[in-house]
């Protein structure tokens, strides 16, 4: 199976990009937001920021999405694409 990403999501946004999976010639169109991050923001008593980042994970899929994909596809998003948490929504 040939799984590829196409994201365009970058900083100050990071995980508000568009998500396209093709897999094997077909395309799916993701909804938008449909990606969370495993990354998180923090401040300390200073307020200096502390960003860390993390694997992705899909909380809304394509109608028909095969669910037998899912764990696949979200293992090809996290080796395609950069781990985020830019503290952009911030």
């Amino acid at each position: 199976m040939n799984i590829k990403i196409e994201y365009d999501g970058k900083y100050p946004n990071l995980c508000s990009g568009s998500l396209i999976v093709i897999i094997d010639g077909t395309r799916w169109v993701f909804p938008d937001y449909c990606m969370s991050s495993g990354g998180s923001v923090s401040f300390d008593e200073d307020w200096n920021e502390d960003v860390t980042s993390g694997e992705w994970s899909i909380s809304d899929w394509p109608d028909g999405f095969p669910d037998n994909l899912q764990m696949a596809v979200e293992e090809a998003i996290n080796i395609q694409v950069s781990e985020g948490c830019c503290g952009g929504c911030l």
